[in-house]
């Protein structure tokens, strides 16, 4: 009996044991994939699907996205059909030939990659683990849902969301399949479904036949229609039709996938902030609907922003509540037209002017200061052809914002970087506020704050990406400079590491 209870008690701890270990296997396992220059291009050709996350070590938004995507992969791994995550350190050098290839400007990017590779499509959804499954699930199935009945349209046409729904007299033909081509291309940033029976859509679509692309949407005239199955055509009519006429900036987070829609246009933006709280905001906001009806399709997008949620967008133009109600046009090369303190039949007249060349363009810069004795010298929109672009000298130039949190950190590495370089005339390290100051959009491309450029003395201008530390600034500056007499600063001990995420416009403004 003694050597049967040694046994079975042998065979309980070996089964302990085992489980321990699996266990501890499947905690330690990663499920995202870690790929690089020298297997990227092998692993992606062999998937028809497959979720790249671009990001770099220092980003602090990518650390935060880390455990959700490593969550998101483990239970993606046995969905049917199984979604592949993977990942790349894009702030790597032998990886960033990629990063180049797939227009990575920010971290953490994520792009969708169908077909080997062939289709490329940015991901658009949310940044938690279950947001991001219930995502990329819908990715993984079929572009277009079918709506059998009332329910399954119901379930897919909601009333804060743009929704794209073919009705057709037979799922086949050359309008069906466009309409699914069209439908697996643009299938990250809007929904799609097919029906044989318009009866099963919303809003009284009892005379409706097909073939007909009704466009549902949460705005304006609420649904549009084409008969145009043109792939070219089709794209365009979606893309046209899911723009408000004027698109909302506050804080309801539906709104949002609206206002990144409308700083991505090309077109020139037309910006109305208002307190919508006030007494004439609702004056004020009929009126700017009326002229923005009236110059649709006119070259010019509208925006409306609440003051309450437009504190980030009035800090990104240095721009003060005091002149609220305020219009801004800027233009696709950066030129900004201003009318502050307007009243609501100002309105009309000034977009007549500004659309004939009446209104002379917004210069705005900070006066020059009268001292500049800091180790890092103030540059403002009126002194930069002096200082910077004609001074003859190498000079590292950071564009900041006062609120931005990695130009904090990042302001006391450039004091010593400047001190380093005290006793070098040939060497100028300078800082810009691109909250305050405009910046020649043909030269100097900001898009987040800090962004780094250096300007060597014969003119070569290099953006700076590398780590934010005072010897690797030191090292890139000692690299690109034109060396008239080169003075080598000491070298020092290496600070802790400190590099911003890059922000877009509009996601700076939403994040404020």
């Amino acid at each position: 009996m003694a050597a049967s209870k040694v046994s079975l008690w042998s065979c309980v701890f070996l089964f302990s044991l085992v489980v321990a270990l699996s266990a501890g296997e499947d905690e330690s396992k990663e499920y995202v994939l870690t790929l690089d220059h020298s297997n990227f291009t092998e692993t992606v050709s062999k998937h028809d699907l497959i979720v790249v996350e671009f990001y770099a070590p220092w980003c602090g938004h990518c650390k935060k996205l880390a455990p959700e995507y490593e969550k998101a992969a483990s239970v993606l791994s046995s969905n049917d059909p199984q979604v592949i995550l993977a990942k790349v350190d894009a702030n790597e050098d032998g990886n960033k030939e990629i990063a180049n290839q797939y227009e990575v400007k920010g971290f953490p990017t994520i792009k969708i990659l169908r077909n080997g590779g062939k289709s490329v499509q940015e991901y658009k959804g949310p940044r938690e683990a279950d947001g991001i499954v219930e995502y990329l699930k819908k990715q993984s199935g079929p572009a277009s849902a079918e709506l059998k009945s009332v329910d399954d349209a119901t379930s897919l046409i909601g009333d804060k969301k743009v929704v794209i729904v073919g009705v057709f007299p037979k799922f086949s033909g050359e309008e069906y399949e466009n309409f699914l081509a069209v439908a697996d291309k643009r299938r990250s940033d809007y929904e799609f479904g097919h029906t044989l029976d318009a009866k099963h859509l919303p809003r009284g679509e009892s005379s409706v036949s097909g073939p007909l692309v009704r466009l549902f949407k949460p705005f304006d005239e609420l649904f549009v229609d084409s008969k145009d199955f043109n792939v070219d055509a089709l794209e365009k009519f979606i893309e046209e039709s899911s723009v408000p006429t004027v698109t909302v900036f506050n804080n309801d987070p539906n709104n949002h996938a609206f206002v990144v829609k409308y700083f991505d246009s090309p077109l020139a933006k037309a910006m109305l902030f208002v307190n919508f709280s006030g007494e004439s905001a609702d004056s004020i906001k009929t009126k700017y609907q009326e002229v923005a009806e009236q110059h649709k399709g006119d070259g010019l997008v509208f925006l409306l922003g609440d003051l309450e949620a437009s504190q980030g967008a009035l800090q990104y133009f240095g721009l003060r509540e005091d002149q609220v109600p305020l219009l801004i046009i800027q233009t696709t090369d950066g030129t900004k037209y201003l009318k502050p303190n307007l009243e609501s039949d100002q309105i009309a007249p000034w977009v007549k002017d500004y659309k004939e060349g009446k209104v002379p363009p917004f210069t705005k810069s900070e006066p020059i200061p009268e001292a500049n004795d800091e180790p890092v010298k103030v540059v403002v929109a009126d002194s930069l052809d002096d200082m910077v672009t004609k001074s003859g000298k190498n000079v590292l130039l950071e564009f900041y914002a006062p609120w931005c949190g990695h130009c904090q950190k990042l302001a006391p590495i450039l004091d010593e970087v400047a001190v380093s370089y005290q006793n070098d005339a040939d060497v100028l390290i300078a800082k810009l506020d691109a909250t305050a100051n405009d910046i020649p959009g043909d030269a100097y491309d900001v898009k987040g704050f800090p962004t780094v450029y250096f300007r060597s003395a014969g003119g070569k201008l290099v953006q700076y990406e590398g780590d934010r530390t005072k010897q690797d600034i030191i090292d890139f500056i000692e690299k690109n400079r034109d060396k008239a007499v080169q003075q080598e600063p000491a070298k020092e001990q290496e600070p802790a590491r400190s590099k911003p995420a890059k922000m877009s416009f509009e996601k700076t403004c939403l994040a404020m």
